[in-house]
């Protein structure tokens, strides 16, 4: 089993490197007091393979001593299991700008204080952890965006593959809320009403062909992959997927039809790629 403690000064980046490691495969528990990381570890241990990889977010909030920090990580080193520890700095400046911008208390804070004596305060305490990590990233060299990459390589892990989902749906039954771009299908030829189209779907071969007729979708499909062409290496950047979704009046041709072509189309990218099709899944269910 491997253990990967995620510490540093607050303000660093951890709460990003959680939800970065999570992205890769780890049980990530924030957080946690030293007094149960040994406890916590056997529990893993005991799982039965359920726990191969586990990330603790380790900071200042749940250490009361150094004593007590130095008692855990003996304890973890006395267990069958690879124990890591990622620690994230940046320097005192930008630290100090991003509690400026977040208006958040630091958690070392003391009244009559300034943030920055907390800081250096907080960056004392941490040296013991800082002095025996096996990574140290400084966030402040770089954007937090580029932090994804930066992990997977100190992890030498491989990034999952950027996924985006493709919804077709309904403006009837609502918009998705989970859609980050939508496109509407509406403007092209509804085949609803071709009695012989009526009650197919958008999967029907008849009815995307009676979509795809006369150049328009295609003109439409075209552009759309052309903008995605464009934000996709822009969304890679800090994130694991994109929902995109396509809609028509009831859910059943036109975003039924455009939808999988989109998906077809996406397939040939750089991503995994998944099609739903909200309206009729509904229908089945």
């Amino acid at each position: 089993m491997e253990i990967l403690i995620i510490t540093g000064l607050s303000g660093a980046g951890k709460s990003r490197a959680a939800d970065i490691c999570e992205d890769l495969g780890y049980y990530c528990v924030d957080n946690l007091p030293p007094a149960l990381l040994g406890r916590f570890a056997a529990l893993c241990q005991s799982g039965k393979g359920r726990f191969e990889r586990v990330a603790l977010g380790m900071d200042v909030r749940s250490v009361e001593n150094a004593q007590e920090l130095t008692a855990a990580m003996a304890e973890l080193d006395g267990l069958d299991c690879a124990v890591r520890i990622l620690y994230l700095e940046a320097d005192t400046a930008t630290l100090l700008r991003r509690y400026k911008e977040s208006r958040r208390p630091h958690p070392l804070s003391r009244p009559g204080e300034g943030i920055r004596q907390a800081i250096e305060r907080e960056r004392s305490f941490l040296t013991p952890l800082r002095d025996r990590a096996d990574f140290i990233i400084r966030t402040d060299a770089a954007p937090l965006n580029k932090l994804r990459a930066r992990i997977c390589q100190c992890l030498q892990r491989q990034e999952q593959r950027f996924t985006v989902n493709v919804i077709s749906f309904g403006y009837h039954q609502g918009l998705p809320p989970e859609a980050d771009l939508v496109f509407d299908a509406r403007c092209l030829p509804n085949p609803f009403y071709q009695p012989e189209l009526q009650h197919l779907t958008g999967l029907d071969k008849p009815v995307a062909e009676y979509v795809f007729r006369g150049g328009n979708a295609q003109a439409l499909l075209t552009k759309i992959l052309e903008l995605l062409d464009l934000v996709l290496p822009l969304y890679k950047a800090d994130r694991s997927e994109l929902t995109v979704a396509v809609g028509c009046t009831g859910g059943q041709h036109r975003s039924v039809a455009m939808a999988q072509a989109l998906a077809d189309a996406l397939a040939g990218r750089d991503a995994a790629v998944s099609v739903h099709h909200r309206e009729l899944e509904r229908e089945k269910e």
